[in-house]
């Protein structure tokens, strides 16, 4: 006869887990790309039609001014926080902390070496969107584009932000609920952020088509002749720079390395953000011999604080924007650039549209008259994304291994063998189990990051 199950066994099966919400980010990186094409044929065939899809352009750009004093208020901020967080957790915190500052600038200074060699944009001679539109005007734009709220000043927020996370952080305990807030508040600005960022295929077609339109042939010319700069340059900077330091610390090969997260750069790939793979690098690192604890706290502040790849991106992305519209930056403001990026570029990694939001950023707050270039980067971020997360992935695990070195928490025997695959990953380890949580899922959820680095 047949039994009803007791409710022991009701209770071994565990609580059915909560569906996750599917990610269609895909679809954007789809759009983007067929509006792109379609931008350049438009340009090329129909040169006037180009020009007169510039409002397009010009929308989306006011659109991105609008969310960045917000973004830059809330990142640096919590950033602050983050900092101290990171540095109450002792040497390995520190050590971290130091390293990630030194390769980031070591990132910038890269992409403006660079930048300065290869003079992209040059040529393109693009103009600001008041300037070309000739002194016409059209009433619907103008009513439309009046809808649009007007940007804020992005140096005084940014000075405000900083006065603001250094007195929460000497508040201590006190000062913890409004750090949760203004949590939440980023939460909502970011939300925005990717609302803005589905209008990008608009905005990216609007943009190429008139800059085509206009410049012909030399403005596709000049965006390949970006994206092939950029990705050779973090080619290099990971084969040369972070290959050299894994070597001399600790004896690994890089491309062994790159061996052994290939799974993990496939899924970077396909999604074009590293925190995709965070728990798996978490897991991977362990597997590594790396202790626990220096994973637990390396790998997440690496999430918001080591971002070669997105530095490189900032600075030869700048430089372009600056001689595409004939308007090329000095030495000195290059340099101050260069420090604003420092700054401005912590806490906002894995968000789609963070980067371009920080160039955007870097840009007002030192050559407002760039922005209306902005609108060819917006058409060939998204060809670039996948080699910044890649990176800044690679960076995150090099960082991971030097750390684990320098602190005496690591089995180079063990990260040998797993690397030369004498020691295989063990894939099940990260299926779910009986209550649906994947057994190496530290950093998955939201916020989980901060909840390993405090807990390590």
């Amino acid at each position: 006869m047949a039994t009803l199950p007791s409710d022991n066994t009701v209770a071994e099966a565990g609580p059915t887990p909560p569906q996750r919400k599917k990610d269609r980010t895909h679809w954007l990186y789809i759009m983007v790309i067929i509006a792109v094409f379609a931008g350049a044929a438009i340009g090329l065939i129909a040169p006037e039609a180009g020009k007169a899809l510039e409002p397009l352009g010009k929308a989306f750009i006011a659109l991105i001014k609008m969310i960045i004093a917000p973004i830059i208020f809330c990142t640096i901020v919590l950033g602050v926080g983050s900092v101290a967080k990171a540095a109450t957790v002792g040497k390995v915190g520190g050590i971290a902390l130091i390293y990630f500052l030194i390769m980031a600038t070591f990132a910038l200074v890269i992409g403006l070496v660079v930048g300065n060699l290869i003079h992209p944009g040059e040529g393109l001679k693009l103009e600001p969107y008041e300037a070309a539109a000739g002194g016409e005007s059209n009433g619907t734009v103008d009513f439309l584009m009046s809808l649009i709220p007007g940007d804020i000043a992005v140096l005084p927020t940014l000075v405000l932000a900083l006065l603001v996370g250094f007195a929460l952080q000497s508040m201590g305990k006190a000062g913890e609920p409004v750090l949760n807030g203004i949590g939440h508040i980023q939460a909502v600005v970011f939300k925005l952020m990717m609302m803005i960022m589905w209008a990008a295929p608009v905005g990216a077609f609007g943009a190429i088509a008139a800059v085509v339109g206009k410049t012909g042939w030399a403005a596709i010319g000049a965006m390949a002749t970006l994206m092939g700069a950029f990705y050779l340059t973090c080619a290099l900077f990971i084969v040369i720079v972070l290959g050299s330091i894994l070597k001399v610390v600790t004896g690994l090969n890089i491309f062994l390395l790159l061996k052994y997260l290939a799974r993990e750069f496939l899924l970077i790939f396909s999604t074009s953000s590293s925190e995709s793979a965070l728990p798996r690098l978490i897991a991977k690192m362990e597997h590594a011999g790396v202790s626990k604890p220096v994973v637990g706290i390396t790998v997440p502040t690496g999430y918001s604080f080591n971002l070669d790849g997105t530095a490189i991106y900032l600075t030869m992305a700048s430089l372009f924007v600056s001689s595409a519209m004939g308007m090329p930056m000095s030495i000195p403001e290059q340099i101050s650039l260069l420090v604003f990026m420092i700054i401005a570029s912590k806490g906002a990694a894995g968000v789609s549209g963070a980067g371009l939001a920080t160039l955007a950023a870097g840009l007002q707050s030192h050559r407002p008259e760039l922005l209306d270039g902005m609108g060819v980067i917006v058409g060939i971020d998204k060809f670039m994304s996948e080699c910044r997360a890649l990176t800044n992935f690679t960076g995150n695990a090099v960082a991971t291994l030097l750390i684990g070195k320098w602190t005496h928490e690591i089995d180079i025997d063990q990260a040998r063998a797993a690397l030369n695959g004498s020691s295989p990953f063990d894939e099940l380890s990260l299926e779910p189990d009986a209550h649906g949580t994947p057994a190496a899922t530290a950093g998955d959820e939201p916020g989980e990051k901060e909840r390993v680095a405090a807990n390590a």
